[in-house]
């Protein structure tokens, strides 16, 4: 398999981020090459919004990439270092402009170590199509475990949810169904979701660690009941926000194991919540 290495600073992540890796993984096994806190300051004379290890934790949860590390600005003339262990068959380009983010310098670094380079251009980052190979997080040969579901908005992918997520998906193979648009506006009223069903649910399923992302189709707290009919958990997990009465109830009802975890971040890392991160 060709090793593909990418290059950026990959802060504040969005859907075209996450589209631009998974272009760049259909490859080879993609090695990511992350800029320090030091190296963005240096680059881009501004102070990351997401602390490196906050962006090397969730970068390292995304299934396309194969090996993540960070790694500091070039520095006179032996200029950018790679990292031991990685020596790339292809550097993939980004469409976006930034300093050594933009063609030109990275051409110009991989031109002078031999190695071939890939542009991938904006149009080839259209749409959210999903992983082909969902259940990859667990191996096709990994013994039967329990199904675990949760439930949510999910509308700005950060790293409470990827530890979520984590956590839970100790517990068995994880399910994600993710509210639809109509009932996120229903129950958090005007200006929810921030981000259209399709797009969330593409985030989500970009998550190592979640089996199937799925959209809800029934409305109120319980609207993910009908998938969890078709589904059949062996547990419900919820975080502290997500504890309900109703879903309480409905898991008693239908013997279904009822879980509420803490909304603990990464140990080192801060505490994330989607509606604190608007305009962030």
């Amino acid at each position: 398999m060709r090793r593909i290495a990418v290059l950026g600073s990959f802060d504040d992540i969005r859907s075209r981020h996450i589209r631009f890796l998974q272009e760049a993984a259909r490859l080879g096994d993609l090695h990511l090459l992350l800029w320090s806190d030091a190296a963005v300051r240096s680059l881009e004379g501004r102070d990351p919004k997401f602390p490196q290890e906050e962006r090397l934790y969730l970068l390292q949860a995304i299934r396309f990439v194969r090996q993540a590390v960070i790694i500091g600005a070039p520095t006179g003339q032996d200029g950018l270092r790679l990292p031991n262990g990685i020596r790339p068959d292809l550097w993939a380009l980004p469409p976006w402009e930034a300093p050594w983010e933009d063609s030109a310098a990275q051409r110009a670094f991989a031109g002078a170590r031999g190695i071939p380079v890939r542009a991938i251009g904006e149009e080839q980052l259209q749409g959210f199509p999903v992983a082909v190979d969902a259940g990859s997080a667990q191996g096709p040969a990994a013994p039967p475990r329990k199904k675990v579901i949760v439930t949510g908005c999910f509308d700005w992918f950060h790293s409470g949810h990827v530890r979520f997520f984590e956590e839970v998906s100790g517990l068995g193979d994880l399910y994600v169904v993710v509210g639809h648009d109509a009932n996120i506006l229903l129950l958090k009223g005007e200006g929810h979701p921030l981000f259209p069903q399709d797009e969330r649910l593409y985030l989500v399923h970009a998550v190592r660690h979640v089996r199937e992302a799925l959209i809800s189709s029934g409305m109120g707290w319980l609207d993910a009941e009908p998938e969890i009919r078709r589904l059949r958990p062996d547990i419900y997990a919820v975080n502290e926000d997500g504890d309900k009465p109703e879903k309480r109830e409905y898991c008693r009802q239908g013997g279904i194991e009822y879980v509420v975890l803490k909304r603990t971040p990464k140990e080192g890392l801060p505490r994330r919540q989607s509606t604190a991160l608007r305009g962030f």
